[in-house]
């Protein structure tokens, strides 16, 4: 993996994860989170060693936690027996990270999982950390916070059945994959347009509106990036290659609205409390 790379799925370990479970149930998911930062470091070491057997040793120590969290989402469902569109976004947040944590330990170990390339399985990791969990869990909140409009109801639909046929156009070929990106950007676009014109008005503090603001214009940005990745690739037209593709979709998704989004909205958890 790239210095840049490791980073990115750094910052979802060991911070965007841990933040998102607190905003999804900080009383049912206490214990989750507080043996998270152990499965996490052992992550983020292993993100820097050599491929090998203490690489993969460290990899799955964080796919059990992955693993973990997966595991709260049927425990959530028996427990709120919903599948409401903002509930599926969460249930797919909860499970997201253990795709990453599986391609983590096979790219660690130097094993072409299902066929796929090391680049293509290095990727999965941070691509399952912020549109898995943070862009599904987002498109949840924001769907709760709005009433659950119409266009709230898409977002929180659209954005993991994005992420799930992407993930399925993996298996596939590129235009499957090509779909996936066209619904999860329609998503992610609609939970841009409700976080500027919904959910960062009233009356917001002036940080909160701000972090708002960034995570939204960002998304148009960097969705707009991955549309044209995904459709050169499978219409073989010129278009960025997977380094560009890091340092500007991958990097702007991870700061401008994972970091930003996590960080609103536990501002607004905490004044709403």
């Amino acid at each position: 993996m790239s210095a840049l790379v490791n980073l990115i799925v750094m910052l979802g370990m060991l911070f965007v994860v841990p933040a998102g479970l607190r905003l999804i149930d900080p009383v049912r998911l206490a214990s989750v989170r507080r043996t998270w930062p152990l499965f996490a470091s052992a992550g983020a070491v292993a993100l820097w060693l050599p491929r090998g057997a203490a690489a993969v040793a460290l990899a799955g120590v964080y796919a059990v936690g992955t693993l973990v969290l997966a595991a709260q989402a049927p425990r959530r469902l028996l427990r709120t027996r919903s599948l409401a569109p903002a509930e599926f976004a969460v249930l797919t947040a909860l499970v997201a990270p253990s795709v990453a944590g599986v391609a983590l330990v096979a790219e660690r170990a130097g094993h072409e999982l299902f066929g796929f390339s090391l680049r293509i399985l290095a990727l999965t990791v941070p691509h399952f950390h912020f549109a898995g969990f943070a862009a599904a869990l987002v498109a949840g909140l924001v769907c709760q916070a709005t009433d659950a409009t119409g266009l709230a109801r898409f977002s929180a639909l659209s954005v993991p059945a994005g992420t799930l046929l992407v993930l399925g156009g993996y298996f596939t070929g590129d235009w499957a994959e090509l779909a996936g990106a066209l619904v999860l950007t329609a998503g992610m676009w609609a939970v841009a347009l409700l976080t500027w014109r919904d959910v960062r008005g009233g009356e917001r503090d002036r940080g909160t509106r701000a972090l708002l603001g960034v995570s939204a214009t960002v998304l148009v940005a960097t969705m707009l990036l991955a549309l044209t990745w995904a459709v050169g690739e499978a219409a073989d037209l010129p278009h960025p290659n997977l380094t560009w593709m890091a340092a500007t979709h991958g990097l702007g998704n991870a700061l401008g609205f994972g970091l930003c989004s996590v960080l609103a909205w536990r501002r607004l958890k905490e004044t709403a409390a």
